[in-house]
């Protein structure tokens, strides 16, 4: 965490991460609420903040990751799956057909944008 907050805004930050709601995370740090409220009013906090939960999204990315082939492997043994339910194969298949038409059209505003940026940059060179 940066090193511009305290002790005890390290402890709310772990416990706005951990509690649904920002009272939970008062009562569980000890902080009240009034003070979490005004603290994520402080760029400093707020920056620290923002930086800790970039990194946990991070991990869970990385994790959801690591399992996603595991989880199309799931997917395909139930599509494939006689003796499933019509409901279950069709659920499975339906899965599979969104994920790919997902991954394509990332793919596609992936490389658009990255088009749009090589425009902009050889545009800028030129101005």
């Amino acid at each position: 965490m940066a090193g511009k907050i305290n002790h005890k805004q390290e402890q709310v930050i772990v416990a706005l991460l951990n509690y649904p709601t920002i009272k939970q995370a008062a009562d569980a740090s000890g902080v009240g609420e009034t003070t979490i409220y005004r603290w994520l009013r402080d760029e400093d906090f707020k920056q620290s903040y923002k930086e800790v939960r970039h990194k946990a999204l991070g991990n869970t990315i990385a994790r959801l990751q690591q399992v996603s082939q595991q989880a199309v492997n799931t997917l395909q043994e139930v599509m494939m799956d006689d003796t499933a339910t019509p409901n279950s194969r069709v659920s499975a298949a339906k899965a599979v057909l969104e994920m790919a038409f997902k991954a394509y059209e990332l793919e596609d505003l992936a490389q658009r944008v990255e088009e749009l940026e090589k425009h902009l940059e050889e545009g800028g060179k030129a101005g």
